[in-house]
């Protein structure tokens, strides 16, 4: 009996994924060539070697077929994919002059997996294309370059949404019973909103470039802003509003807008899940607003900049509008914890996600009730669904492999003569896909540009990780997975 290839199935997918992706390279070739910044040749390079690797993947994989995809081929293909396309849009960067090998991959893993920290200063004044291209890297990312898969490659009909949900959380029933279908419709939502996204914010008075820029990083929870000083360069407080909104609708449930569409009715308001998100949102939003307020900020400008500044680390985008380190020691503890919250499962946002706190809170309640009634029969139920072991179990893991992940990343980023604050926070904001960290360094207000190069790749290695949620990727280092 043959054994199933491992790399034949990444290569022919690969194929198509960097093909597709050397396309969208083409956009801000021509806005390079057009307004004759100098990059065109950075970004024509990056075409052809992507194009190129497109073909030679095709032709290594030409006569394979896939058929089924086994459990060990989804895990590679995923993880081989996100470090490919990485690297492919790392390559016009690293054209660019001034722009390191290590800081133009940090940028583009960041990028690509809506992290949001970068390593880039002087934004302000930076060419138009290149500005497009790290927002277009983000709302790549934001989708998944794997989901953008499932949706294209007629060749995925079989087991394609489990390839899908090998970079998601997302364990709820689908709308539609052919991932391919789910997926197109994912996408078709994807960017119904972020045009809308767009409109809204050049009706509040933002330029074209400024308003599809930040629709393409807000819808995708990234954080990625035409500016050093972030969404604090616009003054205008109905801006921040329409960030709020846009970024909590890019942290619900796309599956959710399918479903909606659907029936024909919202059904947002009956998923637990969302209603775990909005009320956390509400929690810390008016929590922090009144601490501001207290503190002498006017309430109405109290409100706008903690909602924000908390919406935008709660969905793990990473705008700042302001130093929030600067607000006071519980201010940063508020913060901090809001790092790791996420948004929901199914969505752009990073983080741990709510489900699985709530799903965690529900064993609690379990274990409370069995020390009291030890003969009780109690049934987990979830969104009117029963919740079995291998959930529970699967939750309990995730929190566990976090923690360990988290220390050894602290752990390395110390070795590397960073302080323990910066060390911390860095480990934290990369492995939750979050941006801004806390401290003099990578806080709000300032940037991952001084950080050693050895640093930058740990990181970079810790967003990959937080992006596909550690066992897709951390799976690849076990002996077992190689032997089977």
């Amino acid at each position: 009996m043959n054994r199933p290839s491992l790399w034949l199935p990444v290569a022919k997918i690969a194929s198509v994924i960097l093909a597709v992706f050397g396309f969208f390279m083409c956009i801000p070739l021509v806005m390079a060539a057009l307004n004759h910044s100098g990059n065109e040749k950075s970004f024509a390079v990056g075409v052809i070697i992507t194009e190129a690797s497109a073909i030679l993947a095709a032709a290594i994989s030409f006569r394979h077929r896939i058929s089924m995809l086994t459990p060990r081929q989804m895990f590679l293909i995923t993880s081989s994919v996100w470090i490919l396309i990485s690297f492919a849009g790392a390559i016009p960067l690293f054209l660019i002059s001034h722009i390191s090998f290590t800081d133009a991959v940090f940028e583009s893993v960041s990028g690509l997996t809506t992290t949001g920290s970068t390593v880039l200063t002087g934004l302000d004044a930076m060419p138009h294309d290149l500005l497009v291209w790290r927002s277009m890297l983000q709302w790549i990312g934001g989708l998944g370059v794997i989901g953008m898969a499932v949706a294209i490659l007629p060749f995925l009909k079989v087991g394609g949404m489990r390839l899908f949900q090998t970079e998601s959380s997302d364990w709820s029933d689908k709308a539609l019973p052919r991932a391919r279908s789910t997926v197109s419709l994912i996408i078709y939502f994807y960017l119904a909103l972020t045009i809308l996204c767009s409109l809204a914010y050049m009706f509040d008075g933002m330029d074209a470039f400024h308003a599809i820029n930040h629709a393409m990083t807000t819808i995708s929870t990234g954080g990625f802003s035409t500016s050093d000083n972030s969404f604090a360069q616009f003054a205008d407080l109905p801006s921040h509003w329409i960030a709020i909104v846009f970024m909590m609708l890019g942290s619900l449930p796309f599956v959710l807008y399918i479903q909606s569409f659907m029936h024909r009715r919202m059904v947002f308001l009956h998923d637990q899940q969302v209603r775990g998100f909005l009320y956390c949102v509400l929690v810390f939003s008016v929590g922090m607003s009144i601490y501001l307020w207290r503190e002498g900020v006017d309430l109405p400008h109290a409100i706008t900049l903690s909602t924000f500044n908390l919406v935008s680390v709660i969905t793990t985008t990473g705008y700042a509008s302001g130093d929030y380190s600067l607000w006071g020691p519980l201010a940063v503890v508020i913060f901090f914890f809001a790092t790791f919250v996420g948004g929901c499962s199914g969505s752009t946002a990073g983080g741990v996600k709510i489900f699985r706190f709530q799903i965690l809170a529900m064993l609690m309640r379990e274990n409370t009730r069995r020390a009291l009634h030890p003969r009780a029969v109690i049934q987990r139920r979830y969104n009117n669904q029963v919740v079995d072991d291998a959930v529970v179990l699967s939750t309990a893991s995730f929190i566990f492999i976090m923690i360990l992940t988290l220390a050894v990343i602290t752990l390395l980023l110390a070795s590397s003569g960073l302080d323990l604050v910066t060390a911390f926070t860095a480990a934290s904001t990369s492995l939750m896909n979050v941006g801004p960290g806390l401290g003099d360094i990578i806080g709000p207000a300032g940037n991952f540009a001084s950080l050693t190069d050895s640093s930058k790749w740990i990181l970079c290695l810790g967003m990959l990780l937080g992006r596909l949620e550690f066992v897709t990727l951390l799976i690849l280092f076990s002996p077992d997975y190689w032997r089977a």
